[in-house]
C-alpha cells in the first residue's frame, strides 16, 4: 500500500516552546525546481515582543550560572547536533546545498559550538584585569553580560552562520532573540529542537522565521533590547538599525563575515557583548603592634 509521508511542521521557538506565529501568516519555501519544501511562519512584531519577554525572564538564571556550567551546556548542544547531523545535511540538500558542502557545514557548526564551549570559562580570565591605582585599594575590572541581544542572522548561511552568532552571545551569559535566514530557514527551526532537548533553559535562545524587511525595525527599536547584531548587507536596514539603536543607547554590531573562515570564531565576539564592571576594595594596612589603620 502507498502512504503519505508525515511532513514536518516548521514552527517558531519562543521560551522553550514551539508556537505558530500569532499572525497566522506563512510563506512558501521552494527549491530550485519551484517545488514547495515547507510552509514557514512569517513572524510578526507580537511574536518578537513575546520572545523578548521570554528572553528577559531567562536572563537572570542564565547569566548567574557558572561559566563551567554554560560550557557543559554548549558542549551538550554540540553532542546532540552531532547525533542528528544526517537530518541537517538532508535539510541543507533540500535547500540547494551540495552533499559535500552540507556535510562540511554541519561538521563545522558542531566544531564551532565546541570552540565556544571551551571559551566559556576562559574569556573572563583573559580580559579581566587588576588595575594600578595610587590609593590603598585593589581595583578589579571584570566582564559581565550585556543582557538581551536581538540578532538578525546571516541570510546565506542557514546553519553555520546561525550557530556562529548564537554561540558567542550565550557563551558570555547573554540571552537572544534571533531572526533566521529567510531563504534557508529549515535548519534554524530544526536547530531549535536541538536546543529544546539539550540542557539550555527555555528563553535563553528564541528563534523566529520571517523577513528582515518587516522585522529589522522592531529588532532594533525595542526598549528592552540591550544590543543588536546585524549579519547582512542591506545598507538601508543598517542605517535604520543604527538610528534605532541610538534611542536607548543599545550596542549595535554589524557582523557581516565569511563564517567558514577560522577568524570568524574568536573570544572578541564574546567581548562585544560584555560590559566591564570595575570594583574597588580597600587594602587593610597592619601597623606596629598589629593595629589596623
Amino acid at each position: 500500500m502507498s502512504r503519505l509521508n508525515v511532513l514536518k511542521t516548521y514552527k517558531i521557538y519562543i521560551g522553550g516552546a514551539f508556537p505558530r506565529t500569532e499572525s497566522g501568516r506563512y510563506y512558501e519555501l521552494k527549491n530550485k525546481k519551484g517545488e514547495i519544501l515547507a510552509n514557514v511562519c512569517l513572524s510578526s512584531r507580537k511574536d518578537f515582543r513575546n520572545a523578548i519577554v521570554a528572553a528577559r525572564g531567562a536572563f537572570g538564571g542564565w547569566s548567574s550560572k557558572s561559566a563551567f556550567n554554560r560550557s557543559q551546556i554548549l558542549y551538550r548542544v554540540a553532542e546532540i547536533l552531532e547525533g542528528r547531523k544526517l537530518q541537517f545535511i538532508e535539510e541543507l540538500n533540500l535547500q540547494g546545498i551540495s552533499e559535500k558542502g552540507a556535510e562540511a557545514e554541519v561538521q563545522q557548526s558542531i566544531d564551532r559550538l565546541v570552540h565556544y564551549a571551551g571559551w566559556c570559562d576562559k574569556y573572563s580570565q583573559l580580559f579581566s584585569s587588576v588595575n594600578p591605582v595610587a590609593s590603598s585599594h585593589f581595583n578589579f575590572s571584570v566582564p559581565e553580560p550585556t543582557g538581551v541581544v536581538s540578532v538578525i542572522a546571516p541570510e546565506k548561511s542557514g546553519l553555520l552562520g546561525l550557530v556562529s552568532v548564537i554561540a558567542p552571545v550565550i557563551a558570555g551569559g547573554n540571552v537572544c532573540v534571533v531572526l533566521a535566514s529567510e531563504s534557508l530557514p529549515l535548519c534554524a527551526v530544526t536547530f531549535s529542537e536541538v536546543l529544546a532537548t539539550s540542557d539550555l533553559p527555555g528563553g535563553v535562545v528564541n528563534i523566529l522565521t520571517g523577513t528582515s524587511a518587516e522585522l529589522h525595525d522592531h529588532f532594533s527599536s525595542h526598549m528592552d533590547v540591550n544590543a543588536v547584531i546585524y549579519c547582512r548587507d542591506n545598507q538601508e536596514e543598517i542605517k535604520k538599525i543604527g538610528e534605532n539603536a541610538s534611542l536607548n543607547v543599545k550596542r549595535n554590531f554589524i557582523w557581516n563575515k565569511d563564517w567558514v573562515k577560522d577568524e570568524s570564531q574568536n573570544p572578541y565576539l564574546i567581548m562585544d557583548l560584555q560590559e566591564i564592571k570595575t570594583t574597588w576594595h580597600p587594602i587593610e594596612n597592619i601597623g606596629i603592634g598589629g593595629a589596623k589603620y
